[in-house]
C-alpha cells in the first residue's frame, strides 16, 4: 500500500511538473512578429494645425507650441521629441520641415498643397537612432475648416486620412520570457519591462525612454511610455481570439489624438 501510495503521489507530482513546465513554455499571445496594416487605421479626427505668415512657421498643435522663423536654419526648441527644426518654403504650395536631435538628423518632411487647397501630401523619411535604414511614410490629410487668407498655401487645420509606409516602420516584435515581456523593431526601438507598472529603460527612438507596462488580461497589455519622466502616450494592444491579429488603441498625450491601429501576425 505504501508503495502504491508513493506511484500514486509520485504520479501527481510528475503531471503537476509537467503542466507547470508546459504553462511556463506556453507562448503568449503576443509572441511572433506584428506588421501594421494603415490601410484599416483610424486616425484621429483632430486636426492637425500649423501656418506660416510674414516668414514665420508656427505650429499651433504642437505641445508645448513654438514659432521659429522658415528660413531654412536649424532652430531650436524645447518640450520636443527633437531639439532643432528648420522650415524651408519651397514653393508657394510647398514647404519642407527637418528635425535635429544632438545635432542629428531625426526626420525631413515635405508638405505640399493641391491646387484646389483641399489636399496636404506629406512625404517623410525618418532615421532611427542606431543609424539603421531609414524608414519613409506618406500621408493624405483633409483640409478642416476654411483656408486662411495672407498665409502659405500649406497653412491651415488638416485631418489625416491616411497614410502608407516602409516594411521596417511597420514591423514590431514581441517575446514573452517567464514574467518579463521584450520589444523590438527593425528600427532598432526596444524595450524589456515586466507586468508590475514599475519604469523600465526604453532605447532607439527619441520619442520616448522609459516605458512601464500592465496586463490586463491574457490577450491584452496596456503599455505606458514616458520621456523624461512625462507620460507621452498610452497604448492599449487587445490579440484576437484566433491570435492572428492585434488591435492597437494609441493615445497620444501630447497632442491629445486617440487612434486605433490593426496589425497582423507574420
Amino acid at each position: 500500500m505504501n508503495r502504491m501510495k508513493q506511484y500514486v503521489y509520485g504520479a501527481l507530482i510528475a503531471l503537476v511538473a509537467l503542466c507547470v513546465a508546459t504553462a511556463a513554455k506556453a507562448q503568449s499571445p503576443f509572441d511572433g512578429t506584428w506588421k501594421t496594416d494603415l490601410s484599416q487605421t483610424k486616425f484621429s479626427p483632430k486636426p492637425l494645425a500649423f501656418y506660416i505668415s510674414q516668414g514665420w512657421y508656427h505650429c499651433v498643435t504642437c505641445n508645448p507650441t513654438f514659432d521659429v522663423a522658415a528660413d531654412g536654419q536649424d532652430h531650436a526648441v524645447t518640450g520636443q521629441a527633437y531639439d532643432s527644426i528648420s522650415v524651408t518654403i519651397v514653393d508657394p504650395h510647398t514647404i519642407s520641415v527637418a528635425t535635429k536631435k544632438g545635432g542629428q538628423a531625426d526626420y525631413e518632411q515635405t508638405r505640399t498643397v493641391s491646387a484646389d487647397g483641399k489636399t496636404l501630401t506629406v512625404k517623410s523619411t525618418g532615421h532611427p537612432v542606431n543609424g539603421s535604414a531609414s524608414i519613409s511614410f506618406e500621408a493624405t490629410a483633409k483640409r478642416s475648416g476654411v483656408a486662411p487668407a495672407g498665409v502659405h498655401a500649406t497653412s491651415g487645420q488638416w485631418i489625416i486620412q491616411k497614410q502608407t509606409g516602409s516594411d521596417n516602420a511597420l514591423l514590431t516584435t514581441y517575446k514573452t520570457n517567464g514574467d518579463q515581456f521584450t520589444m523590438t523593431s527593425p528600427t532598432g526601438e526596444s524595450y524589456t519591462a515586466k507586468f508590475d507598472g514599475a519604469d523600465y529603460p526604453a532605447t532607439g527612438t527619441h520619442y520616448y525612454n522609459a516605458v512601464s507596462l500592465k496586463k490586463i488580461n491574457a490577450n491584452t497589455i496596456e503599455e505606458t511610455d514616458k520621456r523624461d519622466g512625462k507620460v507621452v502616450d498610452v497604448s492599449t494592444m487587445t490579440v484576437s481570439a484566433n491570435g492572428k491579429m492585434m488591435t492597437v488603441v494609441d493615445n497620444d498625450k501630447v497632442t491629445g489624438r486617440i487612434s486605433t491601429f490593426v496589425a497582423k501576425k507574420q
